[in-house]
């Protein structure tokens, strides 16, 4: 599979390349685009304002120039919390995408979204403080309905971004069931 993986507000983070080797070592061709060119901050709050410093359009600008060169061989769409909701924009605007696979994070779907059962796998923390359960459920109906196929795993007990060895949240039993059921997520594509 090739896998367009993007980093959340924190930057590209080892944990990202981490993941993308994990990936790599099961025959995946992985990229992870640094949406921030070279940034990556210690807290959520740092991360959060200055992407709100760069704009949604512009982030998704540059994922879109990340993504364009690969599109044509049909991508699987992956992100962690900000770069899940990055995906999950560029899965549902591309025709050829083959997959969305969402690490702690989703995103506000557009009315006109149509897709033909895309498959989408989501990992999120339950509780998550970002996630909430009345917006997971309205999320599911939505993505639903514009035609995707979709899974949902929740961690009871795990923090936001439980996959990332490096920060406070981390949860070595999640995020290693979190890959057991991504990695064959993929495999299944």
């Amino acid at each position: 599979m090739n896998i367009m993986l993007f980093h959340s507000t924190y930057g590209l983070r080892p944990a990202v390349r981490a993941a993308a080797d994990r990936l790599r070592a099961e025959g995946h061709e992985v990229w992870t685009p640094d949406l921030f060119e070279g940034r990556t901050f210690e807290t959520v709050e740092e991360g959060m304002a200055f992407n709100d410093g760069i704009g949604k359009e512009e982030l998704l600008r540059r994922a879109v120039l990340a993504a364009a060169p690969y599109s044509e061989r049909g991508l699987v769409y992956a992100g962690f919390s900000l770069g899940a909701s990055i995906a999950q924009t560029l899965a549902l605007g591309d025709e050829k995408a083959l997959g969305l696979l969402l690490l702690h994070g989703t995103s506000d779907i557009a009315e006109s979204a149509s897709v033909d059962e895309l498959p989408v796998q989501l990992h999120v923390a339950e509780p998550d403080p970002f996630e909430t359960d009345d917006w997971l459920s309205a999320w599911y109906l939505q993505m639903q309905r514009a035609g995707a196929d979709v899974e949902i795993y929740r961690y009871a007990g795990a923090g936001h971004l439980y996959t990332d060895p490096d920060l406070p949240d981390y949860d070595e039993e999640a995020a290693e069931a979190t890959w057991r059921v991504a990695l064959g997520f993929l495999d299944s594509l």
